[in-house]
């Protein structure tokens, strides 16, 4: 037989194939209909509850998918082709729950859930599967019998002219403002609440307070009334909470892969959850760091295209004001997000919550990973690790990512070794998610919390040592002044123990 035969392709059988094509970024309204119902989610709980009341006062009717669980990764591998990233799965695993939940439950038919909802997620490019999730979705969803579905794919490097003006979602400047505020809201409610709760006295007590919080900002984003006034108002829900912060508790930092470590549910194994129950205080990354993130990418871009040298007869860019003027708008842009998440975070009591600084993570990741690689995370896992390492601020940090994450694996399994190997004070444990595992991740995370423990302990037993003082002096003295002792009372962090840097200001 001819080798070369091997090698050929079979003749195709019935009809000629065709090559395939992607649809539409985003399909138009049909004409008749009403405003479609936008579904949406994968953000923390307070994030989406946010952006729902958001869009309704835009003039939206939006809803919030639940947080994805393990139900709804079976579900996505049931109707996904196989190999995808864990947020895939349970992304579109938890939109077929939705849509299943209104057809067998509510009884809607298929034509009439296309023809009143649409789905809106995030979608980017890079060298990962981010950048197909869309076609993913759309796959997963003709297969279970919802074909034409919408599904809109907001790309984060692109502006407002990716959707056509009769799509059913229009991006204009308020609503990117809407959306900013909501997640610097957000993020300053998680923020205090990830502070307080491993502290509280009596259980389930900063929860209620979350959860009367969403309340009031809900109605406010809804009304759009001021989210700042709304912010004060959450302020007195938590500064009524009851706290002690004299109980030593090892500082975790929990970063990796985007989705992996926002997301609060079977995705990561529930790991914020796990941590606190462990005993550990867990510092969340907020959203806006993203947000400066894509600022810095922006100006850092345009400064390295200024630099290029340039042929004969061609003009230079730093020979316009454009250059410039991009700078100008990128920084000023980065300021103006900093001041606004400041004055959130002043209004509803969170202290001593600095965003990254940019151009830090940049410097300290720069002898270790490229910055012009930006799939996933880029070089923001890395530095993150190198800056904690060096401020001793956390005595744990967790990298989180879904398994077979191509640019997060490469990082957390790659590069942070020799991280760590010229940082042997980093205590540094990378987790990979799949969905089962999460009896041998939980073994993981409790041996690299006995080490993180040990750390938090002698690091207040010399806290103590240098005051002075006794565990129980420490607490007449605190006893003699409540102000210390109150929830919205946060000392500032000069140690990774927060007991520690409460005994600093005792003396």
């Amino acid at each position: 037989m001819d080798s070369a035969a091997l090698f050929r392709a079979a003749p195709a059988q019935g009809a000629p194939s065709e090559q395939w094509r992607d649809p539409a970024l985003a399909a138009p309204r049909r004409p008749g209909t009403s405003r479609p119902i936008i579904l949406f989610g994968g953000l923390t709980a307070c994030h989406d509850a946010l952006i729902a009341a958001a869009l309704a006062g835009l003039g939206y009717r939006a809803q919030a998918l639940p947080c994805a669980d393990h139900a709804a990764l079976q579900c996505g591998k049931e109707f996904g082709n196989r190999g995808q990233c864990n947020p895939t799965y349970f992304t579109v695993g938890n939109l077929l729950r939705t849509l299943f939940a209104l057809r067998d439950e509510q009884g809607l038919s298929p034509a009439a859930i296309i023809d009143r909802y649409v789905f809106v997620t995030v979608s980017a490019c890079g060298p990962c599967r981010f950048g197909t999730y869309t076609t993913e979705y759309r796959k997963a969803l003709r297969d279970a019998g919802f074909a034409g579905f919408r599904v809109i794919g907001i790309r984060q490097e692109e502006g407002a002219e990716q959707i056509g003006a009769d799509a059913p979602l229009r991006l204009d400047a308020r609503f990117y403002l809407t959306g900013l505020a909501c997640v610097i809201a957000g993020d300053v409610l998680n923020g205090l609440a990830y502070r307080i709760r491993p502290y509280e006295r009596v259980p389930g007590a900063t929860d209620a307070a979350v959860a009367r919080s969403l309340v009031i900002l809900r109605d406010a984003l809804a009304r759009r009334r001021g989210i700042l006034r709304a912010l004060r108002r959450c302020r007195r829900e938590f500064a009524a909470i009851a706290v002690d912060r004299l109980r030593v508790k090892p500082k975790v930092a929990l970063i990796g892969e985007f989705w992996a470590m926002t997301t609060e549910g079977d995705g990561n194994y529930r790991l914020q959850h796990f941590l606190e129950a462990e005993g550990a205080e867990v510092v969340i990354e907020p959203l806006t760091a993203w947000v400066l993130y894509d600022i810095w990418c922006v100006e850092n871009d345009t400064r390295r295209r200024m630099l290029l040298p340039r042929r004969d007869s061609e003009r230079h860019p730093s020979d316009s004001a454009a250059p410039l003027r991009t700078l100008f708008l990128a920084r000023l842009a980065a300021r103006l997000v900093r001041a606004a998440f400041a004055l959130a975070a002043r209004a509803i009591g969170l202290r001593h919550c600095p965003l990254p600084d940019m151009a830090e993570l940049a410097d300290a990741s720069n002898d270790f990973y490229p910055t012009e690689l930006r799939g996933g995370e880029g070089h923001l896992e890395v530095g993150k690790l190198i800056t904690a390492a060096r401020n001793h601020k956390v005595d744990l940090v967790v990298s989180v990512k879904p398994f077979g994450c191509m640019p997060s694996s490469s990082v957390s399994d790659g590069i942070q070794a020799l991280v760590t190997a010229r940082l042997p004070e980093a205590n540094f444990l990378p987790i990979e998610t799949s969905g089962d595992g999460a009896t041998n991740a939980y073994s993981r995370v409790q041996m690299a919390l006995f080490k993180a423990r040990a750390r938090a302990e002698a690091t207040f037993a010399r806290t103590l040592a240098q005051a002075g003082l006794t565990p129980a002096q420490a607490a007449d003295r605190l006893a003699n002044r409540p102000r210390l002792a109150r929830a919205l009372s946060d000392p500032p962090p000069v140690t990774a123990v927060t007991a520690g840097n409460l005994v600093r200001t005792l003396t």
